[in-house]
C-alpha cells in the first residue's frame, strides 16, 4: 500500500478508492499507524493547502 505524509506530520497508508454512497463522490479511504481508518473527498485528498504561506500538498507520498 501506498503511504502518505500528511502536511502536519501523520503517516496514513492509502487503503482504497471508494465512492459515497449518497452523492457518488470519489473518496480515499485510508489508515493511521494506529489503525483508525479515515475517508477523504479525493479532490480534498490531493489538494494543497497553505501553511505558512506556503502551497504545500495536503498529503505527500512517501517511497
Amino acid at each position: 500500500m501506498q503511504k502518505y505524509r500528511h502536511y502536519k506530520g501523520g503517516i496514513y497508508e492509502l487503503v482504497c478508492e471508494a465512492i459515497q454512497e449518497s452523492d457518488l463522490t470519489p473518496v480515499i479511504v485510508y489508515r493511521s499507524y494506529n489503525g483508525s481508518v479515515w475517508t477523504r473527498p479525493k479532490d480534498v485528498f490531493f489538494e494543497n493547502v497553505v501553511v505558512d504561506g506556503i502551497n504545500v500538498p495536503r498529503f505527500t507520498p512517501i517511497d
